[in-house]
C-alpha cells in the first residue's frame, strides 16, 4: 500500500460523492492502484455513512471507519490515521474546500525537498474580515506564548511519512490540538500557500464561536505554560505593591495625618480589582486542573463502532 488517504465525515453527505471520485482520480495518477481511502464517519447526524457505504459497493479502495458518536474533528482525524496502512498518508477535509487535486503537488514537493511533512498554509483565508483579524490574533498569541513554533493558518490538508505518523500516533494527549502537535512531532516540515475554495451552498462550518473560545482555552493550554507565569508574577506585582503602598500610607499617617481620607469609593474599587483578579486566576488555574481532570482518566481518545472493508463487515470491540 502506496498511499492512503484519510478524511473525516461530519454533515458530508452533500459532497461526498464528488469528494470520493475526485481523490480516486487524483491518487491513481500519482500511485495507480495500490491506494486506500479512509473514511471516518465523526457521528454524522445526516445520511454520511449511508452514502459512504454505497459509494464503496462501486469502489474496493474505500475504508469506512464508524465511530460510536462524535468525539471531535481532532479525535477522528487520529482514528482515520490509526487505521492507515500506506507508506504515505495523505490527510485532507471532504468538505472540498481544499481541492483533492493538490495531493499531486504535494507528492511532487515531498520528493524534490526529501521532507516528512508537506502540508498546506492558507495564503488567504476566506472568512470575513473580523474572522481574519481573529485568526492571525490567535496565532500570533498563541506562538508568542508557546515553546513549539507552530505555523500560522496550517490547513488540514497534508501529506505525511510512514515514521512521521507513528510518531504522531505515540502522542497520549486526551485533549488534542492537532496544530500544535503536528508542530511538536517535528521531522522535516515545508508548507505549501493555497487559498480554500468557499464552501458549496448554504451549508456553513460547524465551528460556531462558542467551539472557536473552547478551541482557543484548548491550544493555549496545551501547549504553553505562560498564563501560569503571567498569573504568578502579576500576583507577585499585586503583593509588593500592596506593601509599598501601606509603607506609604503609615509613612504619610505618621508625618501628614490630615492627609490620609478614607473613602468608601476607594475600599469598593480595591475589593473589585482584587477580587476580580483572583476569580480571574483561580479561571485560568482551573483551565489547567481541567486538563490534568482529563488526562488523568485515561479515557481512550474515540471509539469504533464498527469498520468496513470492502464488501466485509468487522466487528470492533
Amino acid at each position: 500500500m502506496k498511499l492512503s488517504v484519510v478524511a473525516t465525515l461530519y454533515f458530508s453527505s452533500s459532497f461526498l460523492s464528488d469528494f470520493c471520485r475526485r481523490i480516486s482520480a487524483a491518487a491513481q495518477d500519482v500511485v495507480g492502484d495500490a491506494y486506500e481511502i479512509i473514511l471516518v464517519n465523526d457521528g454524522s447526524p445526516d445520511d454520511s455513512l449511508q452514502r459512504a457505504l454505497e459509494l464503496q459497493r462501486m469502489d474496493k479502495h474505500i475504508e469506512i471507519v464508524d465511530l460510536s458518536r462524535n468525539f471531535g474533528h481532532h479525535a477522528a482525524i487520529i482514528a482515520g490515521l490509526s487505521h492507515a496502512r500506506g507508506e504515505r498518508v495523505f490527510l485532507i477535509d471532504s468538505d472540498l474546500e481544499e481541492q483533492p487535486e493538490w495531493l499531486s503537488l504535494f507528492y511532487q514537493t515531498m520528493e524534490e525537498k526529501n521532507v516528512d511533512v508537506v502540508f498546506g498554509k492558507q495564503q488567504e483565508r476566506i472568512a470575513s474580515p473580523l474572522s481574519n483579524l481573529y485568526g492571525r490574533t490567535f496565532w500570533s498569541t498563541l506562538n508568542l506564548m508557546s515553546s513549539v513554533r507552530i505555523p500560522h493558518s496550517p490547513m488540514t490538508c497534508r501529506l505525511m511519512t510512514r515514521r512521521y505518523v507513528e510518531a504522531l500516533l505515540t502522542v497520549g494527549d486526551r485533549v488534542l490540538f492537532l496544530a500544535g502537535t503536528f508542530a511538536w512531532a517535528g521531522y522535516s516540515q515545508t508548507a505549501i500557500p493555497l487559498t480554500k475554495t468557499p464552501r458549496v451552498g448554504a451549508q456553513k462550518s460547524n465551528y460556531n464561536v462558542r467551539r472557536k473560545i473552547m478551541q482557543v482555552a484548548d491550544s493555549i493550554s496545551s501547549f504553553s505554560v505562560a498564563p501560569l507565569t503571567l498569573i504568578f508574577f502579576s500576583g507577585l506585582t499585586i503583593w509588593v505593591g500592596s506593601l509599598l503602598y501601606g509603607l506609604f500610607l503609615l509613612v504619610a499617617k505618621l508625618l501628614h495625618p490630615e492627609m490620609v481620607v478614607s473613602g468608601f469609593t476607594s475600599v469598593m474599587l480595591s475589593l473589585w480589582f482584587l477580587g476580580g483578579t483572583v476569580i480571574l486566576f483561580l479561571g485560568v488555574l482551573g483551565l489547567y486542573v481541567g486538563k490534568v481532570f482529563q488526562e488523568v482518566k485515561r479515557r481512550p481518545l474515540y471509539i469504533v463502532r464498527q469498520t468496513y472493508s470492502g464488501v466485509r463487515h468487522e466487528r470492533q470491540s
